[in-house]
């Protein structure tokens, strides 16, 4: 919750920072944007991953497990240096142990896949002026024609809403009815929640075609407040009891290790209470995308001038 109300803070501070500075833009026709965005996201988590111990930064990046991504938003400029953008996006992540040569991991052999909706609003910084252009095509003016490429970072807060499934005998099931970590079994956590505040960071450019068009690359990191996006947080359950109350299919799910590893003085490293995932980071995925924006012209109302 702190972690929200500093972003709520900052997003705050971001919109209200330049308000004494706005004049130009007061009197600007472009100020209002449609963005619409193609792109591939990564998962970044306790699933699949690099040949390593899994993390949640991009050093955890995975090119076999990217998948797409749409997106669509609004971008109101405050000013020069300042925008608000509220974004859609829909897309798809995926992790899989098999992909990875980590030795836990795969013999861990856990696989997920799952769609994530998100709906944000991120406040933009802008490393460089955007330029206005002239109003009209006069011969011989220069201005809109030469290069113009702006850059900016975000910060935003949203909500994303995920549900993991899992391939069993060619039939794909949800996972977090089932119950894998022994959610709601005596001495099990709590079944979780399929939504989960986000956190997006990251930094963007675009490279404006004329005054009303513009192509963008958007790069950002999604910080999240679930450790279960892949249905993977903390340790084995007793699976004979997984397999009593939920059934085989759960038990499957819970623990299809292919003993690769181990067992340590006769302790197997899939054995109830050992390590099936780290609650000590949430997790996290990436959105990158290639829009293409498109400004609104609204006309502005101005008293005559004699």
């Amino acid at each position: 919750m702190k972690q929200i109300t500093k972003t709520l803070v900052l997003l705050f501070f971001f919109s209200s920072l330049n308000v004494g500075a706005q004049g130009y833009y007061k009197k600007s026709r472009y100020r209002y944007e449609l963005v619409g965005g193609l792109g591939f996201s990564n998962f970044l988590g306790d699933l699949g991953g690099a040949n390593k111990v899994g993390t949640h930064f991009v050093r955890d990046f995975d090119f076999q497990s990217v998948r797409p991504v749409i997106s669509a938003g609004f971008r109101y400029k405050d000013s020069r240096y300042w925008a608000v953008k509220g974004n859609i996006n829909f897309g798809w992540l995926y992790g899989d142990d098999r992909l990875t040569f980590e030795p836990y991991r795969q013999n861990r052999n856990l696989s997920f896949r799952s769609p994530i909706g998100e709906i944000s609003v991120q406040a933009e910084g802008y490393f460089t002026k955007e330029k206005q252009g002239h109003l009209y095509k006069i011969k011989n003016v220069k201005g809109w024609k030469n290069l113009d490429i702006s850059a900016y970072g975000f910060i935003g807060v949203g909500v994303a809403f995920f549900n993991p499934k899992a391939k069993y005998q060619g039939k794909w099931y949800a996972l977090q009815p089932l119950g894998t970590e022994g959610q709601d079994l005596p001495g099990g956590p709590k079944k979780y929640n399929r939504a989960t505040m986000v956190i997006p960071i990251g930094i963007g450019g675009k490279y404006a075609i004329n005054k009303q068009w513009s192509i963008g690359l958007e790069v950002g990191v999604r910080y999240s407040f679930s450790d279960y996006i892949d249905d993977v947080s903390t340790v084995y359950y007793d699976n004979d009891s997984i397999n009593k109350y939920r059934g085989s299919v759960a038990a499957h799910f819970a623990n299809p290790s292919i003993n690769i590893v181990g067992p340590f003085d006769g302790i197997s490293v899939t054995g109830t209470g050992q390590q099936r995932g780290s609650p000590k980071a949430k997790d996290a995925y990436i959105f990158t995308f290639v829009s293409v924006n498109y400004k609104f012209f609204v006309q502005r109302k101005t008293r005559s001038k004699f």
